[in-house]
């Protein structure tokens, strides 16, 4: 009855509702948080990385000994953490440095700018220093603008300007080392390895599409369109490519990539990467379009059987044997070795696609082949456009020193020793 009556008081004040926003929104955020570690766990990790290096860098703000030494300017090395701090260790390492020098720099003509002031007299003196900070704001780069100023303005006040210049310098440095160090040794991301799976992972993309063509399209199952969305994320991937590519070339050589590892060689594969995917959209497109036509390969009575068997079979062809390239590259560069079998399997799609235009030259007369040839030209396409993504991973291996796969075909058979079961075949690699 108690209890009750204290429920009834709480809601009377107003607690009962406000309590149960608070629940509402710790719920919410305990379910972005769980979507958020199983989307990608690192995302978790990096804030807590942040807390941590936040917490370094605020032990000189609140122990003493270490305030006395660089006094109420350690602040600037808590809001350095707060704009330097990036999710990969490439864009944490771009913005630090650049962040360090534009202090260097800025500081340093700063410290000319009131050196020569101080020439003018004190009546010219804040006149000469409105116009260079003027001149400095139309270069744009606000890092150098914001030291420049402050060591600039400050001199108009401040009679001891070095100390300042000095402690400015000294706790953007700290600043910048402290979220330099926990980026690159704990839990680091790297920008690189993102790229390099982004870019073996848009390969498997495109080959699930032609594996989907061969086995559903191709192989009569016209209803399935599943695969029509394997591809469609390779379409916009140059933007994150371009960023991925440019905060690698900041990073220190780690894992399998070298210190000069061709970066730029992944844009090179990203472009007949994203061509390939917009032949494959212009390919899904063209089918639904039939489909709302009721003109679909098979149900068009104009051509013969024959010639449809002939044209799906090659299409079916080329779909698998590009799909295999696919594959093959992209565990070539998932493995960072030499591809194998790539090549083999697009000229055996040239192959099939040579034959497709034989057959489609020997039937042009034939009513309704127009559609069927449609098909069957966007396949070659994205065969010849596999060719070229071919070339760029070949390319790749060679720059970046790839494992090459001579070893496998030097493998030697030994023969069986007595007592050996005679289905036991022993492989040594020389």
């Amino acid at each position: 009855m108690e209890v009750e009556k204290g429920i009834s008081s709480c809601e009377k004040v107003g607690f009962s509702p406000w309590w149960s926003f608070f629940m509402t929104n710790l719920e919410k955020l305990h379910v972005k948080v769980k979507k958020t570690s199983g989307d990608d766990p690192r995302r978790i990790l990096h804030s807590f990385k942040v807390g941590l290096t936040l917490t370094l860098v605020c032990i000189f703000y609140y122990v003493t000994p270490l305030f006395d030494g660089l006094g109420s300017s350690a602040m600037w090395a808590v809001l350095t953490v707060v704009v330097v701090m990036e999710y990969t260790a490439g864009a944490t390492l771009c913005k630090g440095l650049n962040r360090a020098f534009a202090t260097l720099l800025g500081g340093a003509l700063g410290l000319g700018v009131h050196h020569i002031a101080e020439l003018c007299g004190d009546k010219g003196e804040p006149v000469l220093i409105g116009i260079f900070i003027k001149k400095r704001y139309d270069y744009g780069v606000v890092i150098f603008i914001l030291t420049f100023s402050l060591v600039a303005v400050s001199s108009f006040r401040v009679e001891n300007i070095i100390p300042l210049a000095h402690q400015r310098l000294s706790t953007i440095a700290l600043g910048v080392t402290t979220c330099l160090f926990i980026s690159i040794f704990v839990f680091p991301v790297w920008a690189g390895e993102d790229l390099h799976n982004l870019t073996s992972t848009n390969l498997e993309k495109l080959a699930n599409f032609l594996q989907g063509m061969e086995k559903k399209y191709f192989g009569g199952d016209l209803q399935d369109r599943s695969y029509f969305q394997s591809y469609k994320s390779v379409l916009n991937s140059k933007a994150s490519e371009d960023v991925l590519v440019n905060l690698a070339k900041w990073e220190p050589g780690h894992g399998g990539f070298g210190f000069r590892h061709p970066w730029n060689q992944y844009i090179a594969i990203g472009a007949p990467t994203r061509r390939c995917a917009w032949i494959m959209d212009s390919l899904a497109g063209f089918i639904t379009t039939l489909d709302k036509s009721a003109t679909i390969i098979g149900s068009d009575p104009q051509p013969t059987e024959e010639l449809h068997v002939k044209i799906r079979s090659a299409c079916a062809d080329m779909s698998s044997e590009t799909a295999k390239a696919l594959s093959d590259l992209a565990s070539s560069i998932k493995s960072m070795s030499a591809p194998a079998a790539a090549r083999y399997h697009v000229a055996a799609a040239e192959a099939a696609a040579e034959r497709m235009k034989e057959t489609i030259a020997e039937n042009s007369a034939v009513a309704g082949i127009v559609h069927v040839a449609t098909i069957g030209l966007l396949v070659v396409e994205i065969t010849r456009s596999a060719r070229d993504i071919v070339g760029a991973v070949e390319e790749l291996a060679r720059l970046a020193g790839f494992e090459s796969n001579e070893a496998v075909n030097k493998a030697a058979v030994k023969p069986l020793a007595d007592g050996e079961s005679q289905q036991t075949i022993n492989i040594f690699v020389e």
